[in-house]
């Protein structure tokens, strides 16, 4: 509140004394009318959303179908969920390969072991086993 207070004295000394020097004071009126308006103008640029950018021209230019209307995708939004897919489709080639090579390991180890099969089915063994790995 301090800081209106304090704008709205500074704006009227700036007033009383543009009035108090005639011809040159409109001059000075005039200077400070377009000060205030460059102000105004900045403060509403500042005081914009973040993605301002994405309405007005960039929604209603870039259409794919080149209507120009809003009601067409945008081609910035086609590219960014065209490159989200790919990179989800890319992570998920990525997973299966690595669990491919795991199974493959899983199975070269199966294979090359010195037991045989049967013995991995054997219900015993796994009891066998738990009895070794806890001593």
């Amino acid at each position: 509140m301090n800081e209106i207070k304090f704008t709205n004295k500074i704006r009227q000394a700036l007033n009383e004394g543009a009035r108090l020097h005639g011809d040159r004071g409109a001059r000075i009126a005039e200077r400070l009318r377009a000060a205030r308006e460059r102000a105004l103008e900045r403060r509403r640029i500042a005081h914009e959303p973040v993605f301002a950018w994405m309405r007005g021209t960039a929604l209603a230019t870039s259409n794919v179908d080149g209507s120009g209307g809003t009601g067409g995708f945008s081609l910035r939004l086609l590219l960014a969920t065209a490159l989200l897919a790919f990179g989800l489709f890319g992570i998920y080639s990525g997973q299966q390969a690595q669990r491919a090579a795991e199974v493959e390991e899983l199975d070269a180890q199966l294979l090359t072991d010195d037991l045989p099969m049967d013995a991995y089915l054997d219900r015993g063994f796994e009891t066998w086993l738990k009895k070794v790995s806890a001593n």
